[in-house]
């Protein structure tokens, strides 16, 4: 009994942290520019798909996941310039929607591209299982779980004691006075969108090899970061990383314990309860506005 409820848990927390990462991306863009971006879920998609690409194409596996993290982070830039840019003045419901149909432009591409069929990536460190208490826990899934508690270590740093991720912070909070000091806030953008789309890539890449990938394996992971994102309090990091391993081990001990088939349901009736008694989510900020 104990050794099945470390593997859901295992399970749980793996998967989790991959939400943890879509969900990091959401909070950079929204912080920055409150732009939500539903696009998230096709740079996890793109990371993985392009890290088989190069894989494919004999690159050594460092060197594709490298490249499969920097082609999606200019992907996130030209979306921001060309996408994001021209209608920054629009309500946040045309912009969701804006960035909607990119995420099915980006989709349609890579259909075009690499069609229907899934695609496997190679383990990181073989494929030969490691046993925990009685649960068996592939070793990929030490990667995804150790890179990841590495960047939200990363950004908790580049934020707090770094010039740049200190002018980004100063650009969320009032956009006008962080211009008025000198502060470059397209840039900042620019910068925001390009690290949400690595953090994205690179959950996609730490997950393919436990998952596998296909041209729509974004939209799933992309609206399951989005609900760790709104648990855990939109614009909080300490909540996206809380709210993506909630999501993960609920979706995991929901399959486990009561049926598969509720596996994807499960996130979203607890983002309605969440919700329901914390409208702000779990480490979200208590006041009316943002300032």
């Amino acid at each position: 009994m104990l050794a099945q409820f470390l593997q859901y848990l295992f399970s749980g927390i793996t998967i989790g942290a991959t939400y943890a990462l879509a969900a990091l991306g959401f909070t950079m863009i929204y912080n920055a520019s409150t732009v939500i971006n539903f696009a998230q879920g096709e740079f996890i998609m793109l990371g993985g798909m392009l890290a088989v690409m190069f894989q494919q194409a004999g690159f050594p596996l460092p060197l594709a996941v490298l490249l499969a993290i920097i082609v999606p982070s200019l992907v996130g830039v030209l979306m921001e310039k060309m996408v994001v840019e021209p209608v920054r003045s629009a309500d946040t419901v045309n912009i969701i929607i804006i960035t909607i149909g990119a995420s099915l432009v980006i989709r349609g591409v890579v259909q075009v591209v690499f069609g229907k069929g899934a695609f496997m990536l190679s383990s990181f460190s073989g494929d030969t299982p490691v046993e925990i208490g009685g649960a068996m826990i592939m070793p990929q899934s030490f990667w995804v779980i150790g890179v990841s508690a590495l960047v939200v270590v990363g950004l908790w740093y580049f934020f707090t004691r770094t010039l740049t991720g200190k002018a980004m912070l100063a650009t969320s909070f009032n956009r006008t006075a962080a211009e008025l000091v000198g502060i470059n806030t397209s840039w900042v953008l620019w910068m925001s969108f390009a690290m949400s789309a690595a953090v994205g890539a690179l959950g996609g890449v730490l997950v393919t090899p436990l998952t596998m990938t296909s041209y729509d394996s974004g939209i799933m992971l992309g609206l399951k970061g989005f609900v760790a994102a709104v648990v855990g309090g939109l614009g909080s990091g300490a909540g996206a990383l809380v709210g993506g391993l909630l999501v993960g081990v609920l979706e995991a001990m929901g399959a486990g314990y009561l049926s598969s088939s509720y596996k994807d349901a499960l996130p979203f009736v607890l983002i309605l309860l969440i919700l329901f008694f914390l409208p702000r989510g779990l480490f979200g900020s208590r006041q009316t506005e943002r300032v």
